[in-house]
């Protein structure tokens, strides 16, 4: 979906938000055991603009928000998570996103 760029938004750029939502306290502390290095890494990806993961109220929710310069960086990032730790572990946990690409302009 693409749309107008707000001005405190970059042109081009692409934001995911949403929420992880683990079926149980195990899968919990899976994203808990690999959150701190996937956030790392991510925040060292070039394009990356923004990265957040919360834990919510509920202690099985986490609030997701991303931004990347581009749909390349974006993609980029998709790709080395996918074969990442954190993808591998957490591949089985319910993810509840939704992706906006800003008008590039």
């Amino acid at each position: 979906m693409k749309r107008q760029t707000p001005s405190n938004e970059i042109a081009g750029s692409v934001r995911l938000s949403g929420h992880l939502l683990c079926a149980s306290a195990a899968e919990a502390d899976i994203v808990r055991r690999h959150l701190a290095e996937h956030v790392r890494l991510t925040l060292a990806e070039a394009g990356c603009l923004s990265f957040q993961v919360a834990q919510t109220g509920d202690p099985l929710i986490w609030r997701v928000q991303e931004c990347f310069a581009n749909r390349a960086a974006f993609d980029a990032h998709q790709s080395r998570t996918r074969t990442s730790a954190w993808g591998i572990a957490t591949e089985a946990i319910r993810r509840d996103y939704r992706i906006v690409e800003t008008d590039p302009g």
